[in-house]
Parts: structure tokens; C-alpha cells; sequence
């Protein structure tokens, strides 16, 4: 019976301190949504815009914009593959759908979104292969270094998508 009873208060003790290990483990990521980030970790979008079609990019370029820098997290699009041709500034653009009875071009669209602080990252390697440079572009657009694109899509809190 004195067995039974300490072997009992031994496997007690042992689930007590399995749960306190675990409670103390999530703790850190109570109120970050699964995510454990520290204060100056600052949660961002990265879009992956490989395509000129204008529907696609518009609606890569205003997700990024409303749902993503107007809430308040750092915002990148990098524009590579074909893509590159969207921030041509000789290149006509267009809008379809709703968006098309504004009269707001894909460029316009950028423009805004490098106007209220986002970053558009262009591609170096697919500028080339379209036979683009630096200055066929619109004034703002970045172009993408492995180091600055790296930065933004290695960082901790980065969340990406692709059109």
C-alpha cells in the first residue's frame, strides 16, 4: 500500500511539472496568435508579383496597399518575371473591373503605394532579361539586390504571397 500511494504522489508530481513546463512555454505566445515575436519584430507582407496581367496586378497591388500598409505593417512587392514590365513608365496600363472607372493605371496604382510607404523591389535579374533598366521605370521603384530582397523575405514576422 506505501508503494502504491508513493509511486501515485511520483507520477502526480511528474504531470505537475510536465504541465508547468508547458504552460511556461506558451506563455511567450499568448496575444501574438501562435507567434512568439519580440516588441521590435514588426509583422509584414512580402508580395510575390511574377505576372503582367493587369487584373491579377491590381489586385496584388491593392491587397498589398488597403489590407497590408494601410493596417500598419511593413509592405513590400517584388515585381519579377514578367512582371517587371508593369513599372515600365513608356509601357500603357490598365485597370479592369470596378477599378477601371477611376481611371487608375497600374502605375498610379505603385505610385500610391511607394506614396503612403511601401517598397517596390524590382527584379535585376528579370529587368535585364526584359531588357530594362533602373531608368525605364517609375521614380520610386528599388531595385532588388539579393541583400535588400533577403531582407525583407528572411525576416522574422514576414509573411509572403504570390500572384
Amino acid at each position: 500500500m506505501k508503494e502504491a500511494q508513493h509511486t501515485w504522489s511520483l507520477l502526480m508530481k511528474t504531470r505537475l511539472i510536465a504541465l508547468l513546463l508547458a504552460l511556461l512555454t506558451a506563455l511567450p505566445m499568448v496575444g501574438t496568435g501562435g507567434m512568439a515575436m519580440a516588441d521590435d519584430d514588426k509583422r509584414g507582407l512580402f508580395v510575390n508579383l511574377t505576372t503582367d496581367d493587369t487584373w491579377a496586378a491590381a489586385k496584388a497591388i491593392m491587397f498589398a496597399h488597403e489590407k497590408s500598409l494601410k493596417n500598419g505593417h511593413d509592405t513590400a512587392i517584388w515585381l519579377n518575371v514578367r512582371a517587371v514590365y508593369l513599372a515600365d513608365a513608356k509601357r500603357p496600363s490598365h485597370v479592369h473591373g470596378l477599378m477601371a472607372e477611376q481611371g487608375t493605371s497600374i502605375q498610379d496604382m505603385l505610385r500610391a503605394f511607394m506614396a503612403d510607404g511601401g517598397t517596390v523591389i524590382m527584379c535585376g535579374a528579370c529587368s535585364k532579361a526584359a531588357g530594362l533598366t533602373k531608368a525605364d521605370y517609375i521614380d520610386g521603384v528599388v531595385m532588388g539586390e539579393w541583400p535588400l530582397v533577403e531582407s525583407w523575405l528572411f525576416r522574422d514576422g514576414m509573411q509572403t504571397l504570390s500572384w
